[in-house]
């Protein structure tokens, strides 16, 4: 089976990369220009033939990958309007290739996990990219077994998902879904459309300017790009994403917004496509 899905997948083009700022969970059930980006975006890609998500709401010690045939869908939020749990995403997972990840990434040991399914880092974006669920899913997990922030943590993340680029001529879309500002602390909860925050803007266009010159030392080293970086990103979970999505990137791929925006002014909503 392993190789009729190697010869199968090798004849497929080279694939995109994202980054996309999920947000908050509203967006499931909301059309604004967040949503309508993403909308456009799967009108516009290539048709993978399975997509794999880093996540930033798995994480585990060590790395894993869903190898579950059927995933189940995870309402990962709390406190939200009934309607966002009675939205079904039901896509079939892809156990085949995220197998072949561990064959593919030698700087670690990728396991295969059958006890996650898709969260909402995956759905909520997904069920707007893909409505049909007529994609094969499957997720890979966030090592976030270190104790403390430091820039060689962060290249550890970079360097495993420089591995993953055979996936890209597979045929497979990788999507790194976070955000690059994300301070739940600072939130204006009364309003999703609250002004950002002076510290998120002035952090989010660095990350910009750095994207866009194909400066990946400082987006690494993301606590050089000012003081107010610590508040920007005050845990790594939803910025280690945008980490695999630029680690993919390739001389020749350009890198263009899809989407640029804040909500409840201390969330990034920018999300990028590589290629």
């Amino acid at each position: 089976m392993q190789e009729d899905i190697n010869q199968e997948m090798s004849e497929s083009g080279k694939m995109p990369v994202l980054f996309i700022g999920h947000g908050s969970s509203l967006n499931i059930i909301l059309k604004n220009s967040y949503t309508e980006s993403l909308v456009r975006l799967g009108n516009d890609l290539p048709k993978p033939k399975a997509l794999m998500v880093v996540s930033a709401h798995w994480l585990t010690n060590g790395t894993s990958v869903t190898c579950n045939e059927k995933p189940k869908q995870i309402y990962d939020f709390y406190g939200f309007p009934r309607e966002l749990y009675q939205v079904k995403y039901s896509s079939s997972g892809s156990p085949d290739i995220a197998r072949l990840i561990s064959g593919i990434v030698r700087k670690v040991q990728v396991r295969c996990s059958n006890d996650w399914g898709l969260d909402h880092a995956s759905w909520a974006v997904l069920k707007h990219m893909y409505p049909q669920a007529d994609i094969p899913v499957f997720e890979m997990s966030l090592d976030y077994s270190f104790n403390e922030w430091h820039p060689k943590m962060i290249q550890y993340h970079y360097d495993l998902a420089s591995e993953l680029g055979e996936l890209r001529r597979k045929g497979v879309l990788i999507i790194g879904s976070g955000n690059i500002v994300h301070n739940l602390g600072m939130l204006d909860f009364r309003n999703i459309d609250a002004k950002p925050f002076d510290w998120a803007v002035e952090f989010d266009e660095k990350v910009k300017s750095n994207l866009l010159s194909g400066n990946h030392r400082d987006l690494i080293d993301y606590r050089n790009m000012g003081r107010n970086a610590p508040f920007a990103v005050p845990t790594l979970d939803h910025y280690l994403p945008m980490i695999y999505a630029i680690a993919l990137q390739e001389k020749d791929d350009r890198l263009e917004f899809v989407h640029e925006g804040f909500q409840y002014g201390s969330i990034s909503m920018r999300s990028f496509r590589i290629g």
